[in-house]
């Protein structure tokens, strides 16, 4: 897994409700921000295609969790598909109370607060210690394969925001995200690199790299 703006503590904002909000509230909102009704499962799908790439793409559980507190907050309306449908759905808008306070939030004052980096591998090479050298070089080999296949998606997604109009914000986003995966895969090179100068030096004087 690349590495990912996922917060340990949620960034909180007070609204004119007097109501308090975590940062994923708000990114539940801002999928129901753009033209339609969307369901629960709808919108964790966007969240996977999208969110995910800069941000994180909370569980289906969550999602509907937040859209239940949106609604009793009057931010979003929801309603049961008709006898036409074989299961019944239900479909959540956003409501202008809704629109209103997110872009409230969204161009609020203030510092938008500094990313937190939780790195599993990263994490892993720190305790490299207690690991075999050869077993830190193939997760790192994993997760240049798995940023790699990102990378792939995240350019898939870009190409179906293409021309969109309603979606010329998002294809900035996921264009940081696209530098930020190729930028996470020159880490992960230069983290190889490390590893193994570092394996060499333990050898011994000679057999220590140069610079050339």
């Amino acid at each position: 897994m690349t590495s990912r703006q996922v917060p340990k503590k949620q960034d909180v904002r007070q609204h004119p409700s007097g109501a308090e909000l975590p940062a994923t509230a708000w990114a539940v909102l801002g999928l129901l921000s753009f033209p339609g009704e969307r369901t629960g499962y709808e919108l964790k799908k966007w969240a996977d295609a999208s969110l995910r790439f800069f941000y994180w793409s909370p569980a289906i559980s969550q999602i509907y969790a937040e859209l239940r507190r949106l609604e009793g907050l009057g931010y979003v309306t929801s309603q049961r598909s008709g006898p036409e449908e074989p299961r019944a759905k239900r479909r959540y808008a956003i409501t202008e109370a809704g629109r209103t306070a997110l872009a409230e939030w969204a161009g609020g004052g203030g510092d938008a607060g500094p990313p937190v980096l939780k790195h599993p591998l990263v994490l892993r090479v720190w305790l490299g210690h207690l690991a075999a050298p050869e077993r830190l070089r193939a997760l790192v080999g994993d997760h240049i394969d798995r940023t790699e296949a990102e990378l792939a998606e995240v350019r898939a997604a870009l190409a179906r925001a293409e021309g969109v109009d309603e979606w010329a914000h998002p294809q900035v986003a996921l264009r940081w995200s696209e530098r930020h995966h190729l930028a996470e895969l020159e880490l992960a090179q230069a983290l190889l690199h490390d590893l193994d100068r570092l394996e060499q030096r333990r050898q011994g004087p000679g057999d220590a790299p140069t610079d050339e």
